[in-house]
Formats: structure tokens, C-alpha cells, sequence
């Protein structure tokens, strides 16, 4: 494969990396909404149930919904970044490629 056909290739790639991170930025904001709706019921339930407000914190997140949402959460901030990152790794071979591109067309030159 040669280096325009390469470059195109990355740039398809690049593209839907883009669109993938949109997704994954949508769904890691509602995690993060879900398991902050989840958080805050479940610390209203044990201050109603008279539990010490400074015992609340620490027991909230250890009650297996609050504790599932937060897990999704955080799985989603993982495929959020690692998608981020993706993008900017692509983003690096895109500028190589067009680099030996120049380089190669010049010297035909």
C-alpha cells in the first residue's frame, strides 16, 4: 500500500475514532449522571434511617446499585480517554504520513 492510500486509510480511521468518542462522551455523562442521582437517593435513605451523617459517605458507596453505577461510571471514563487518546495517536501518524508524503514527492521533484 503506498502512502497516499495509507494516509486516506488513517484519516477514515481518524474520522470514526472521532465519532466513537462522541458516543462514548454522551455515555460517560450519563454514568456520571445515573450514579450521582443513585449516590445522593441512597445518602438521603440512610440520613432518614437516622445513621450518623459522617458514617453516610463512606457506607453510600459500598451499597451494590451505588456501587454498580459508580463501576459503570468509571468504565466509561476509562472508554472515554483510551478513545481520546486513540484519536491523538492517529492524529501523530496522520502528521508522519503526510511528513514522508512531502518528503517522498519532493525528491521526485
Amino acid at each position: 500500500m503506498n502512502l497516499f492510500n495509507e494516509l486516506n486509510e488513517l484519516c477514515k480511521k481518524l474520522s470514526q475514532s472521532i465519532k466513537l468518542m462522541e458516543r462514548y462522551g454522551i455515555e460517560k455523562a450519563e454514568a456520571e449522571r445515573d450514579y450521582k442521582i443513585c449516590l445522593n437517593q441512597w445518602a438521603l435513605k440512610l440520613k432518614e434511617d437516622n445513621l450518623a451523617v459522617t458514617l453516610i459517605q463512606l457506607i453510600v458507596k459500598g451499597v451494590p446499585e451505588v456501587a454498580k453505577k459508580r463501576f459503570k461510571r468509571d468504565v466509561a471514563d476509562v472508554m472515554y480517554e483510551t478513545t481520546k487518546q486513540s484519536i491523538y495517536v492517529q492524529t501523530m501518524q496522520t502528521k508522519i504520513l503526510e511528513t514522508q508524503l512531502k518528503l517522498e514527492y519532493n525528491e521526485k521533484i
